[in-house]
């Protein structure tokens, strides 16, 4: 059995996102496209002596107890497979932004399944540890199975996808945070007027066309965002698409801008022109 490993935890973004309605649950359907991107975390699991399950991070702001996702993910693993993992060491070094609407919490919980299933050799195939993610975090499942996918109902139905056409990606997230609850409370009182088409978008990734793609990204968010915020969207999505983005959009529910680009140095050109007003502008490509 191998005492340590380390787990790369992909940040995720979203080429569609539709909502459908509220469910009786409480919760939202759901009906978006999902993409992997090459910016992540690094998730360190380490068994060792001393008993129970303990995280450490590299960001000292957020919670290393129960609350974070991680820390679930190892405990539901156990509960799961009634593999008692003992001394267990998380270490989350981070990269992804927090509060961006690309996963990062659940990217890292997803990885910390992947890495228990390795460490203690289960044999867990990708869906089954997907389904052990249900109860982790919507997001969690498919960050378990990454690459492009489907993604319907709270996010727990999921089929996989013919990848995205290589491209270089710019994301940029702006200092603000969106408050989640917020968003979906609102929608609930707003009448959409566009939704994505989720069905185009399909049709384009199995005909492996990069411009296609880019010009059916849509995320209904966007329309209801409050105004200060939705200006600031909008301008960063302007800039990508004056630099060269082939299209831009939202992901999840921000506030993070992401736009497609054909070549790596057009995107590093238009992250040249964001970086000086926005720390966190990256340049990533597509994961598999």
């Amino acid at each position: 059995m191998t005492a340590s490993l380390t787990e790369p935890a992909y940040a995720k973004l979203n080429l569609t996102l539709d909502v459908l309605g509220r469910r009786a649950d409480g919760f939202h359907d759901l009906r978006m496209v999902m993409q992997s991107v090459s910016l992540h975390d690094d998730i360190v699991l380490t068994l060792t002596e001393e008993p129970g399950v303990r995280l450490t991070t590299n960001f000292s702001f957020l919670p290393t107890d129960g609350k974070n996702l991680a820390v679930m993910a190892a405990r539901a693993f156990q509960q799961a497979t009634g593999v008692d993992v003992g001394g267990l060491r998380i270490r989350v070094d981070k990269h992804i932004p927090v509060c961006a609407g690309t996963a990062g919490g659940s990217s890292d919980a997803a990885a910390v399944l992947r890495g228990l299933n390795r460490l203690f050799e289960t044999g867990l195939t990708p869906e089954q540890l997907a389904k052990i993610g249900e109860g982790v975090g919507s997001d969690v499942p498919y960050c378990v199975l990454g690459g492009t996918a489907l993604a319907e109902g709270r996010g727990e139905r999921l089929t996989r996808l013919p990848a995205l056409p290589d491209c270089a990606i710019v994301m940029c997230k702006p200092s603000f945070s969106v408050s989640t609850p917020e968003l979906f409370h609102r929608i609930d009182s707003f009448k959409l007027r566009c939704h994505p088409d989720t069905a185009g978008m399909l049709k384009t990734l199995e005909g492996g066309s990069l411009q296609g793609v880019a010009h059916r990204l849509y995320n209904v968010f966007e329309d209801v965002l409050p105004l200060q915020q939705g200006n600031a969207i909008r301008e960063i999505r302007q800039s990508l698409i004056e630099s060269g983005a082939l299209g831009a959009c939202l992901s999840g529910t921000g506030p993070t801008v992401f736009g497609l680009f054909g070549t790596e140095e057009e995107a590093r050109q238009a992250a040249a022109v964001l970086s000086p007003a926005y720390r966190d502008t990256y340049v990533v490509r597509p994961v598999s």
